[in-house]
């Protein structure tokens, strides 16, 4: 009987040896692969971020694209002001560090949006965002800035970049959601980004944005046709989605101010 306790109480203790070492292993494992881990997430960003700024090599190499980024500044703007803010300013010490979607949740860091104003779908909106921007000779050229909101089954994050006019699109472009496949995840067929292509975010006004998704499609004497673009065909609620969250984020809850500001060369 003695004999039985011995064994049964060596095979706990080999076993919670064995459990230690390999807690160990696993930790120091996921410890050394972060850096690369953050580094590919990095690299996955800009990659978008080029793409939606039509500036994508196909098959580019990383150096490539590392390459290809610098052209853009990257900045921190605060959306009510629409005024640049230091990286310092949110805790960090580089502006590509600072997470806006992580702010989001912070109620230090973000705003509260009521449900009538909430098109997008996204309940808090960080005080602070991160743009991209490419100039020339002081001249604002292109600007790329994150959007997000919500489509039927999950919540849509991208990019649009605007020309130097701060009003035509460049491209669009989503990297993170969970669409149906054939359906709302036709968001990224190239095909349908295409068409976002040379479209206006605003009227001569440049009052609210006026950015709509058609069902049926826009004919080609569509009125206001520059302002309109084919729905997902079977994906209505997505289309909205899209439609609606591209307006938020471009409206005077999103980058409007930072938009006018720079127009009138303010940042």
């Amino acid at each position: 009987m003695a004999k039985a306790k011995e064994t049964v109480s060596r095979t706990l203790i080999v076993a919670l040896v064995l459990s230690i070492v390999f807690s160990v292993v696993v930790s120091g494992a996921a410890v050394m692969l972060r850096p690369a881990q953050i580094q590919n997430q990095n690299l996955d960003i800009k990659t978008n971020i080029l793409s939606a700024a039509g500036l994508l090599e196909q098959g580019a190499s990383a150096d490539e694209i590392e390459s290809q980024f610098e052209q853009f500044e990257v900045r921190l703007v605060d959306l009510d002001t629409g005024q640049y803010v230091e990286a310092s300013d949110v805790g960090v010490q580089d502006p590509m560090k600072y997470d806006m979607y992580k702010a989001a949740s912070d109620p230090q860091m973000s705003t509260n949006i009521p449900s009538s104003e909430d098109k997008a779908g996204i309940k808090r909106r960080p005080n602070v965002a991160k743009v991209y921007t490419m100039s020339e000779n002081g001249e604002v050229t292109r600007v790329v800035l994150p959007i997000h909101g919500y489509g039927l089954w999950s919540t849509l994050y991208g990019f649009i970049s605007l020309e130097g006019d701060l009003n035509t699109v460049e491209g669009l472009g989503f990297y993170a959601h969970a669409e149906t496949p054939g359906l709302g995840g036709e968001v990224d067929n190239p095909r349908w980004k295409k068409q976002w292509v040379g479209k206006e975010v605003y009227d001569g006004e440049r009052a609210d944005p006026k950015i709509r998704l058609v069902k049926g499609g826009v004919s080609a004497d569509a009125a206001d046709k520059e302002h309109k673009v084919d729905a997902l065909s079977g994906a209505t609620l997505t289309s909205r989605g899209v439609e609606q969250l591209v307006n938020y984020w471009m409206s005077e809850r999103g980058y409007a101010p930072f938009l006018q500001k720079l127009r009138e060369g303010e940042v």
